[in-house]
């Protein structure tokens, strides 16, 4: 079966990493995936056409053009399946992979997707949406808002989990400190002021305590200037953006994240699948694992002082830290597994192809 792929981009980022790891999968099983993106290839994609495969930009342009492109892509390419990745993927290749013949159209909604909706995308979506065989959510919550969405299509919309490849575990290799660690953006969304703030609180009670900040993004320099604010750059690394995560989750303790607003995030994922703990904000698709695994704390956004406490207790009760760890590498073992959410999208191509 030959898939197409259409995203914004590849560059570094969960429904970009999603997107990769579909690939190889699904080359391993003698499908043929390819990749087109709207903006620019990225690392991630890079990556992929060191490793054989197809990957193409179609560039920037005004909507007219941008579907006479992906028109004439799918038609040159005849992909019996076009999955596209987020709404504007979906705006831009939709219509153009029904009317080029695409067997199978299907969209993924790989963020939150939470109410005040930004009204103009989601009308674009929306019609967008009548070209697609289904909708995909990546979690409860995602469903849920598009539901609400305008022009919601609630009768072929489905959820399907986010999985991800499991990290190879290894010993933490830091018997002094008691490590945190955060992988991902460093925007505004993910409001890491909170978790600066309780970590900051957290160490005035406990000076072992050490937070590793993985990632890039708009928000760095205001982190690191309120780190320097709050006293506890000795305590903080900002190891900006890393391809490889592995070494990061394997030498910390927990996992944690305080966004705002979040759809399911690999990171999250990948922590799980390694037995790590989590600390997480109640929103979204990232509070509804942590509650179905029942693998680390949940505390209401934006309330550091509540956050500190969590941060604690995490450190303090080794008992209950080891029950978290019980508890999400399970949870990842049954719900979240790469095989899991790649047989789930092929049987969904299958379906809406039968």
């Amino acid at each position: 079966m030959k898939i197409a792929h259409i995203v914004d981009s590849m560059e570094v980022g969960g429904a970009e990493t999603i997107v990769a790891q579909l690939c190889r999968w699904q080359r391993q099983q003698g499908h043929d995936p390819l990749v087109f993106a709207h903006l620019r290839c990225g690392p991630l994609g890079e990556r992929l056409k060191s490793e054989g495969f197809h990957v193409e930009v179609i560039g920037p342009a005004h909507i007219p053009s941008i579907l006479r492109q992906f028109y004439s892509t799918f038609k040159k390419h005849k992909p019996e399946v076009v999955h596209c990745h987020n709404p504007t993927p979906t705006i831009y290749a939709a219509a153009s992979a029904r009317f080029a013949g695409a067997e199978t159209v299907i969209s993924t909604r790989h963020s939150l997707v939470a109410p005040p909706y930004n009204k103009s995308q989601e009308l674009k979506f929306g019609i967008a949406a009548r070209f697609c065989d289904a909708i995909v959510g990546i979690c409860d919550a995602t469903v849920e808002n598009l539901r609400h969405a305008p022009l919601s299509r609630t009768r072929r919309l489905l959820r399907i989990y986010n999985g991800a490849e499991p990290l190879a575990p290894a010993t933490v290799s830091s018997p002094v400190h008691f490590v945190f660690v955060y992988i991902g953006r460093l925007a505004p969304v993910k409001n890491h002021e909170t978790m600066l703030r309780g970590f900051a609180i957290a160490v005035s009670s406990n000076s072992s305590l050490r937070l590793r900040m993985v990632g890039d993004g708009p928000s760095r320099a205001t982190l690191e200037d309120l780190a320097r604010e709050l006293k506890i750059t000795e305590k903080v690394e900002f190891a900006g953006q890393q391809l490889s995560v592995a070494p990061f989750m394997n030498s910390a303790h927990a996992f944690v994240m305080s966004s705002r607003s979040e759809g399911l995030p690999m990171s999250l994922l990948q922590a799980m699948s390694i037995g790590l703990p989590s600390i997480v904000t109640d929103v979204g698709g990232m509070a509804e694992v942590v509650r179905l695994s029942h693998g680390g704390f949940i505390v209401p956004v934006g309330h550091p002082q509540e956050y500190a406490e969590a941060l604690l207790s995490m450190s303090a009760d080794s008992q209950k830290r080891a029950e978290f760890s019980r508890c999400a590498k399970a949870a990842f073992d049954r719900w979240f597994t790469l095989e899991a959410m790649a047989r789930s999208y092929m049987e969904l191509y299958s379906r809406r192809k039968a």
